[in-house]
């Protein structure tokens, strides 16, 4: 009987994923490589340390924690030598797709010939207006995408590593020239990488998350909690950022010269209100 291991976008995947009754090991990707310093050389000494530093001076997240939750995982997949499947399970969004690029460069990093490497990424379905994530999928349905998986070579692995360094570099020019579409494996990266672009600044000197914020709070009086739904209800509609609320939590809270809060409700003050009218 072959021997498959599953690597998952998140623990949410993990609970349809358990009810599937699809077999194999599991291990959670639980990383956000979208936001904060990166090395290149994914698993090295360099790369924990840059990634657990974002972790504590953003979200406060001690070094134990960081270790449990998100090393302990991926470092199952340095030799997967017994598996004869490797299957990633990810999303369309910039969130998922440079997560992705990062995994299949460990997986290259530590390539095994015997072992067969498959991607799953959600869609746009029939009858659905907007492209899928993982959880709307019920148990019966993920059985489904499980049997349309499709395989990765190693070339397929390589071109995501080139990508993937060169997410990293994040020169502007080079993002734009580079063709992230020529590989048909790696259906939505393109659309990810185009909205990665729009983070970096416009003419105003904000990007355009940045330049949203500052536009909803000008819309009317609202809480921390009312912007960041605002924003996500935005990410949801008009974007493919993937984001959670703890991250728009921290563009927000970085724009704070922008804004006074009074009575839990944000308001522009002028360094606010001469960014939104530049």
């Amino acid at each position: 009987m072959s021997k498959t291991i599953h690597v998952l976008n998140d623990d949410s995947t993990a609970q349809i994923l358990e009810k599937s009754g699809i077999k194999g090991d599991v291990v959670v990707w639980r990383e956000l490589l979208c936001d904060g310093s990166l090395h290149k050389e994914v698993g090295s000494d360099e790369f924990w340390t840059k990634r657990y530093t974002y972790f504590k001076n953003e979200f406060a997240v001690e070094r134990l924690e960081y270790y449990d939750k998100t090393i302990k995982e991926i470092i199952q997949l340095e030799d997967v030598s017994d598996y004869d499947n490797v299957v990633l399970w990810f999303e369309y969004d910039l969130f998922c797709q440079v997560n992705l690029l990062a995994l299949c460069t460990y997986l290259l990093d530590n390539y095994v010939k015997k072992t067969n490497y498959y991607l799953i990424c959600t869609e746009k379905e029939k009858d659905k207006v907007q492209l899928q994530s993982l959880p709307n999928y019920s148990p019966e349905e993920l059985t489904i995408l499980y049997n349309h998986k499709i395989s990765l070579s190693k070339t397929n692995l390589e071109f995501a590593k080139e990508s993937w360094e060169l997410y990293v570099e994040n020169n502007k020019e080079k993002l734009k020239s580079f063709d992230f579409n020529q590989s048909s494996k790696f259906k939505y990266l393109q659309l990810a990488i185009n909205q990665h672009l729009l983070r970096f600044p416009s003419e105003n000197g904000l990007n355009q998350i940045e330049n949203k914020i500052l536009e909803i709070i000008n819309s009317s009086s609202l809480s921390t909690k009312e912007i960041v739904s605002n924003l996500l209800l935005w990410q949801q509609k008009e974007t493919v950022y993937g984001f959670g609320d703890i991250q728009y939590f921290q563009y927000l809270k970085k724009l704070d010269k922008y804004y006074t809060i009074k009575e839990e409700k944000y308001y522009l003050n002028e360094m606010g209100y001469a960014k939104i009218n530049r």
